[in-house]
């Protein structure tokens, strides 16, 4: 009886475990509930897409729509959200932000300045927004009026978009929300026979819309979806699995993060046997991991705004507004932890970045230019983290970086090696940082000393290392 006691409880706690089983890595979860539309995979994608989309580390997400128009205001009054979300609100009338679509006319729209703009900040690639929760497609779908054919501007968006990026070596990805506020068959919960009956042909548009944009735009390289948290969406597992399926069968390779899914239990993002459901974790926003550990073994991506929660166009940027350098920091932490990490920007009704988005894209592009060999295909380390900044390794190499985010008063960078781990070399990307060569300090310690201890931007020093046993030890032991 005390053996059946201990196996039931024993049996329990491992269930709880598997249930969370995110926490750990993806390899180690075990599978304890028959899940029919839970993941389909086990551990990461391997392929050549996959592995190209992992080495890129730096995106640029942009939210372009109706929303730029008002830029957070109307009437006068100030919404306080995001500006995207401004059709929500309840000074806003909804019919008079339905036709903001006639006001829709960006005559300084140039996508090559753009491209530009992003190549010159160094990402390698961009997410767009098709159609947010509005409904208002930058693309003139066959299957909608409210496009920008109905614009004043008349002309796709999205087609010179996508070949402006392609021609500067820029993957795009493409957002698209499947709340559609315009859409009458949209529910967000089905509560009758009659919302039932609409969500079917609901189902059968965005379909047909998501097919229409990879006919329309082949070279795109996944979907960026959002709005996926409704009832409707979650209690309908069959269906997002389906879709995916369907979606990756039209276009190989396709890469799509883990917003889009539900398994037949409402789960989102992790299904209730806590694996990841979709190509990388989705659920870094506004916030990044602290350490590997955070990150499950799993592939994953940031997309972080500058001023505290603003996506779309705001007139009025509150609260904090980051800098470039802590942007940068974010973006190499990212790097550190096997992560990409994407910037936000919000473009004017008009086609033009404010300028504060267009200082941060160039004072980030300007480090990229001598520093981008330790972000580009970069990965976690493996070695003990120091309070100085992030280690990064360059992906299959023993080439080593570190990102100096915080000078000691000292000026000494402490670095300790993994066993059996030598320093062959050590340079920074920048000239006049080191001074002298490191010293050994302990057994597979150093501190390598700086020349200049003030620095106004994040430094680069990069470690050649080996995998060899010397013998580093003859340092006196404490005798107490």
């Amino acid at each position: 009886m005390m053996q059946k006691t201990f196996s039931t409880i024993a049996t329990s706690a491992l269930l709880l475990l598997q249930l969370h089983g995110h926490t750990q890595t993806n390899q180690s979860i075990r599978d304890t509930l028959p899940l029919e539309h839970g993941a389909h995979r086990i551990g990461n994608r391997t392929d050549a897409d996959m592995a190209r989309w992992r080495s890129q580390r730096l995106g640029q997400f942009i939210h372009w729509g109706l929303y730029a128009i008002p830029g957070g205001e109307w009437k006068g009054k100030t919404y306080n959200g995001a500006a995207e979300w401004i059709r929500s609100w309840k000074e806003m009338p909804q019919q008079a932000y339905d036709n903001l679509y006639k006001q829709f006319n960006p005559v300084n729209y140039k996508p090559e300045e753009w491209a530009q703009q992003a190549s010159d900040m160094g990402a390698q690639y961009m997410i767009i927004t098709t159609k947010h929760h509005d409904g208002f497609c930058l693309w003139p779908s066959k299957y909608s009026k409210y496009t920008v054919a109905a614009s004043p501007w008349k002309k796709d968006v999205i087609g010179p978009m996508v070949d402006a990026y392609n021609k500067k070596g820029i993957d795009v990805y493409l957002y698209f929300s499947i709340i559609d506020w315009n859409q009458a068959d949209w529910r967000a919960a089905l509560k009758t026979p009659a919302d039932s009956v609409a969500y079917q042909r609901f189902k059968v548009f965005v379909k047909n819309q998501l097919t229409e944009l990879l006919q329309r735009y082949p070279t795109v390289k996944g979907f960026w979806f959002d709005g996926t948290w409704d009832d409707s969406w979650k209690n309908d597992g069959a269906f997002s699995d389906e879709l995916e399926q369907y979606l990756q069968r039209l276009h190989p390779g396709l890469i799509i993060g883990s917003r889009l899914r539900a398994d037949e239990k409402g789960a989102r993002h992790f299904d209730s046997n806590g694996r990841l459901m979709g190509d990388y974790e989705q659920g870094w926003e506004r916030k990044l991991p602290e350490r590997s550990s955070d990150v499950h073994g799993n592939d994953w991506e940031g997309v972080m705004t500058i001023p505290e929660n603003q996506w779309g166009y705001n007139a009025k940027w509150a609260g904090h507004i980051k800098s470039s350098n802590e942007l940068i920091e974010m973006l190499v932490k990212s790097a550190s932890l096997g992560g990409n990490f994407v910037i936000n920007f919000g473009p004017k009704s008009d086609g033009t970045f404010r300028a504060e988005e267009v200082q941060r894209m160039q004072e980030i592009g300007r480090w990229m230019k001598i520093n981008s060999s330790a972000i580009y295909g970069g990965t976690d380390a493996g070695f003990a983290k120091q309070d100085w900044g992030y280690y990064i390794r360059k992906s299959g190499t023993d080439s080593v970086y570190m990102v100096v985010c915080n000078v000691p008063v000292s000026g000494s960078l402490r670095v300790k090696l993994p066993a059996q781990t030598t320093l062959v070399n050590v340079t920074s990307l920048e000239k006049n940082i080191i001074s002298g060569t490191p010293e050994l300090i302990g057994k597979n310690e150093y501190f390598i000393h700086l020349d200049h201890k003030n620095q106004e931007a994040p430094f680069v020093i990069l470690l050649q290392t080996s995998k060899e046993n010397r013998d580093n030890s003859n340092f006196e032991k404490a005798k107490t």
